[in-house]
């Protein structure tokens, strides 16, 4: 009788379905409606090619015309615009040795397929965050930062800001108030843990309950509050530093970026080196993860599927939609 194998266990087509469903669940930004999937989304990244573009038709404009029986009234058309997404294309391999599991009395592999949600789940919001960087960039060097709160100073030391440089009901009101009389749009905060700790000394976080009845979802302004300590930090000089000075803070809207799920040709497989004692995992992912309203236009791209540092540069982006349609907003506070 031969040795149970990985693969023996790891069954790809009862695998990739929970897999999917597994990491929606334990996704965050997922169940405060911020990443919405969408089944369209779905059919789009598993149509074929790397641009999916999405038209939308433009809200009619102009003034209206006062009826005479001599003139009649003139035609105007509706005009159309495109939101184009990126397909990313990322995949991950482990291995562990027969030895490993010997010497541990555990199952590494069984380890790795528990932990395979969790991993992509960060790894999602980490090429969120880049994509982030990249949209607002593009706003700061084309729409004059008009979605930008900038509550901020480029130096200091702690203790020495001001109250108006720190997080405070100001500071997001402001914030909130770059989509004018849209604001109500805004549903979920996310937040680096220190301005979330500041909002906590000041007693303004209140807690609501979940489905469930428990008090354990925190809101701050009617907002969800998500703590996050890969909210981008920057220090004086503007590079990145987790004790830096500089904290973002996005402010979401409902569906404010859309989620489709694609198809890897080989989304799951295993293999084994029997010389030498390994087994492998190996996983691989096709998705769309997309700000809605702000298309990617490819500018500088140069593999199968763009980089998180290409993520993040602003001539990547192009905002299409009218600005109160964006539902995301970017404020910068010194804590």
């Amino acid at each position: 009788m031969s040795a149970t194998k990985l693969s023996d266990i790891l069954v790809p087509e009862v695998w990739v379905p929970y897999f999917i469903q597994r990491t929606a669940e334990l996704n965050a930004l997922v169940q405060s409606g911020i990443v919405v999937p969408d089944s369209e989304l779905d059919k789009l990244a598993q149509g074929g090619g790397t641009l999916i573009n999405m038209p939308f038709f433009n809200d009619l404009t102009g003034d209206d015309e006062v009826l005479s029986d001599t003139s009649p009234l003139s035609v105007n058309k509706i005009t159309t615009s495109k939101d184009v997404a990126r397909l990313h294309m990322r995949g991950k391999a482990w291995g562990a040795s027969d030895i490993s599991k010997a010497l541990s009395g555990a199952d590494p592999l069984a380890a790795i397929a528990d932990l395979v949600a969790d991993y992509w789940n960060r790894r999602e919001q980490a090429l969120l965050f880049a994509g982030l960087a990249g949209v607002f960039a593009d706003n700061a060097a084309n729409d004059a930062s008009d979605l930008i709160q900038n509550n901020g100073i480029t130096n200091g030391t702690p203790g020495s800001f001001a109250a108006d440089n720190l997080i405070g009901p100001e500071a997001v009101i402001d914030a909130k108030t770059k989509l004018g009389d849209a604001a109500g749009k805004l549903t979920a905060i996310g937040m680096h843990s220190i301005p979330f700790s500041r909002l906590q000394k000041l007693n303004l976080i209140d807690m609501v309950p979940d489905s469930e009845g428990k008090i354990t979802i925190p809101t701050y302004l009617g907002l969800r509050v998500l703590v996050d300590d890969t909210c981008p930090v920057a220090n004086a000089n503007g590079s990145n530093a987790t004790n830096g000075y500089l904290y973002t803070t996005y402010l979401f809207g409902q569906g404010a970026v859309g989620r489709g799920e694609g198809n890897a040709p080989v989304p799951v497989e295993t293999d084994r080196d029997s010389l030498q004692g390994e087994d492998y995992l190996i996983n691989r992912r096709h998705f769309i993860l997309h700000p809605r309203g702000i298309k990617w236009t490819e500018n500088t791209c140069t593999g199968n599927s763009p980089t998180n540092a290409e993520l993040a540069t602003a001539a990547n982006w192009d905002r299409v939609y009218e600005k109160k349609n964006i539902r995301i907003v970017k404020l910068v506070t010194n804590g």
